[in-house]
């Protein structure tokens, strides 16, 4: 059985602004490539941090049927969140220590409900230091991002 692997990532112009996330799943039996499928999507209007979120979302609502999967992650908040900040949220009815609204809660809560179908494993990864896959999943976030971002005038 292959070993799954979802590569992920959300960019911003401005924040908020303009935002994409891209997701790169790959599918590895031992060194070898089984198979790839790149995501890729964004909004006219928002965070970098729920562009972070939604490539993670995206990533796991794809995956049909239940797997282990490891997600690779840039983002320390996305990483932090759902392996250890998320439990106190929730206990605390999705407020912060200092009392405050959690922000992304819709998105925490989707990111939730996607990895309860999964067996999953959450890396975290330095972003932009050159590794292929990271690089990949950050092409498809700006890819994701382009159609929102506004047209330069040729004037």
């Amino acid at each position: 059985m292959a070993d799954l692997f979802a590569y992920t990532d959300g960019a911003c112009s401005g924040n908020p602004g303009p935002g994409g996330w891209g997701a790169l799943l790959v599918a590895r039996d031992g060194e070898r490539i089984v198979k790839t499928r790149e995501l890729c999507g964004g909004e006219a209007e928002t965070t970098n941090n729920r562009m972070e979120l939604l490539a993670a979302i995206n990533a796991l609502e794809a995956i049909e049927r239940s797997s282990k999967v490891t997600v690779i992650t840039d983002s320390a908040y996305v990483k932090g969140g759902i392996t250890a900040w998320m439990h106190g949220w929730k206990r605390n009815g999705w407020r912060t220590s200092q009392k405050k609204p959690v922000k992304n809660e819709d998105l925490w809560r989707r990111l939730e409900s996607a990895a309860a179908s999964h067996d999953v494993t959450w890396e975290w990864v330095k972003g932009h230091a050159g590794h292929p896959e990271n690089e990949r999943a950050d092409e498809l976030a700006r890819r994701g991002m382009a159609p929102f971002k506004p047209r330069k005038s040729t004037s």
